[in-house]
């Protein structure tokens, strides 16, 4: 699948898999903005997702050596949207490590998204779990 992708800044980084087999992009940050409540980092980047996809932008690995998270847990990307893909975390009450410009942030990942047609009804089927909510198949 080609996806197209617009520098907006020319120091900003192509993404690419740091392995073959590698579900994710890297994306490499180019700016930061610190707020208040939140580590903003920008990559320069904007793509062009095809229709019936979807880009999520996850945290890398090395986010468990931060003191980040990020604040949406999971970004979104539609497919209509052409403006700067940027990584916003939490910034922590005491602010430990944190990524710096240069580094990479975060990880893009291309996925299909099915038509959904939703059907109102009386009753859904009977499964093993049930309505058995949070923390019901064990520790």
């Amino acid at each position: 699948m080609k996806v197209k992708i617009k520098k907006l800044d020319a120091n900003a980084v192509i993404p690419v898999k740091a392995k073959a087999n590698d579900a994710g992009l890297d994306l490499t940050s180019i700016s930061v903005e610190k707020g208040l409540s939140y580590i903003e980092y920008g990559t320069g980047l904007a793509f062009e997702i095809p229709e019936g996809h979807v880009g999520y932008l996850f945290p890398r690995s090395s986010i468990s050596k931060t003191s980040l998270s990020l604040a949406n847990s999971v970004g979104v990307i539609d497919s209509g949207y052409r403006g700067e893909v940027k990584l916003r975390f939490k910034r922590p009450r005491q602010l430990g490590p944190i990524y710096e410009v240069g580094d990479r942030i975060g990880q893009l990942i291309i996925m299909p998204i099915p038509t959904i047609e939703l059907e109102e009804v009386k009753q859904l089927s009977k499964s093993h779990r049930g309505d058995e909510g949070f923390g019901s198949s064990g520790r």
